[in-house]
């Protein structure tokens, strides 16, 4: 099936933001800003923001923060320290990036990381407290409950 001839500039369009935005996972611990940005996609800065933000639903700065902040979450998951990670995503301050880390994910990054390693604790002390009961009951893996209909 050939596509129509208006089609084909925009699916052009499309993967020039496409590959921007490749960039961007690729790049986001780097220095990277909208002329990097700009230049790998072939746009003027205006034109490609309306674009990314047409195809994404946020600018390239924003998403390049998500970015950062979604790679931060899993490092501090992994028990990395909170200034490590601050460094490994891309932020040059501890306190901006513990600011914004605040301001999109709703608590300090600090607090986050004790937050995830006390869950990781009871995750390896109680699992099957982690498995939904219908599930570890169908296999096999809860003790029977029973209910107050059953003989006693």
């Amino acid at each position: 099936m050939y596509m129509k001839d208006e089609e084909y500039p925009q699916v052009y369009l499309y993967r020039r933001v496409v590959n921007a935005k490749l960039f961007i996972d690729l790049h986001y611990a780097e220095a990277i800003d909208l002329d990097n940005i700009t230049n790998e996609a072939h746009f003027s800065k205006f034109h490609f923001i309306r674009l990314f933000r047409k195809i994404y639903g946020k600018t390239p700065y924003q998403y390049v923060t998500t970015v950062r902040i979604e790679k931060a979450m899993q490092l501090l998951r992994s028990g990395i320290s909170v200034s490590d990670v601050c460094y490994q995503v891309g932020f040059e301050s501890i306190s901006s990036f513990s600011g914004l880390f605040k301001r999109i994910a709703g608590i300090a990054p600090s607090a986050y990381s004790s937050r995830q390693r006390a869950l990781q604790d009871r995750v390896a002390k109680e699992p099957l407290g982690f498995v939904p009961g219908c599930f570890a009951g169908k296999n096999g893996w809860a003790k029977k409950q029973f209910s107050r209909n059953d003989p006693a």
